[in-house]
């Protein structure tokens, strides 16, 4: 195992791609946000520039911060860390429109030759049924329930690679459940508005099938942490049960925030 993925001894190589990656889009977001915000108060308001910040933070606690230390010894951690990838963090970026704000910063040539490609008939094709609430949703249960599958979590805990992958998967489908549900500019609406209560029901129950296994299995799922240092004094096994805990109250407890929102 190479010396940067031993994060069971806390060791990590500080993430410098990833840290020049959410400074750039910080900075592309301020270059198109605070010309707005000169013209106009309400377009964009203070508080969403905010959520689109923090999300980009919560991206940073997730994958670069000390809790990726932690990642390949607790379950616990792996488990918060996917939370805040594809639940939490995906829906505070949304929440700061920030498509539009990207929009108004880009050089006026580019958005003039952007404007051109969008006006075709595939491209806008393309872009409904990628953000469709149907393929959203598929795509969404599949990523989370597949890389809980124990061969492909082993991967992602042995292999640096397969992890990229993984994390950029669960942003990915993070982006794309949130998508219809805060449809952020330029997303139009797809349906009535209180169907998205449903989506957001249906979309709790892989997540309570998956920590109600976890939780009340006498059998540890992930058998790769009996060779990772037990931290804290947890058993693999309690471990598990206190990720599964938390994965089952945490997205039960967000999702409840839109719904109640919406109703």
């Amino acid at each position: 195992m190479s010396p940067h993925f031993n994060y069971g001894q806390g060791c990590r190589e500080f993430p410098v791609a990833l840290a020049l990656t959410l400074l750039f889009e910080g900075y592309r977001y301020l270059i198109g946000w605070v010309p707005l915000r000169l013209i106009s108060r309400t377009v964009i308001p203070t508080w969403r520039a905010a959520s689109f910040f923090l999300g980009l933070s919560l991206v940073w606690v997730a994958c670069g911060s000390s809790l990726a230390a932690y990642d390949h010894s607790l379950l616990t951690a792996h488990m918060i860390k996917h939370l805040l990838l594809m639940t939490v963090a995906p829906a505070l970026i949304l929440l700061g429109e920030p498509v539009r704000v990207f929009w108004i910063g880009m050089p006026p040539l580019a958005r003039r030759s952007l404007r051109r490609v969008l006006q075709r008939s595939v491209p806008r094709r393309f872009a409904r049924v990628v953000t469709s609430p149907a393929l959203c949703w598929v795509l969404s249960a599949l990523t989370r329930v597949v890389w809980h599958v124990p061969a492909l979590f082993t991967l992602g805990v042995q292999s640096a690679t397969w992890h990229t992958l993984e994390e950029a998967m669960f942003f990915g489908a993070g982006l794309l459940f949130w998508w219809p549900v805060i449809q952020p500019w330029p997303s139009t609406s797809t349906g009535p508005r209180w169907s998205m209560l449903l989506y957001l029901f249906l979309a709790t129950l892989p997540c309570d099938i998956l920590s109600g296994f976890l939780a009340f299995s006498d059998r540890v799922a992930y058998p790769v942490y009996f060779s990772t240092p037990r931290l804290f004094g947890f058993s693999v096994l309690e471990d598990q049960h206190g990720a599964a805990a938390l994965m089952w109250t945490c997205i039960t407890l967000i999702y409840l925030v839109p719904a109640a929102i919406i109703t």
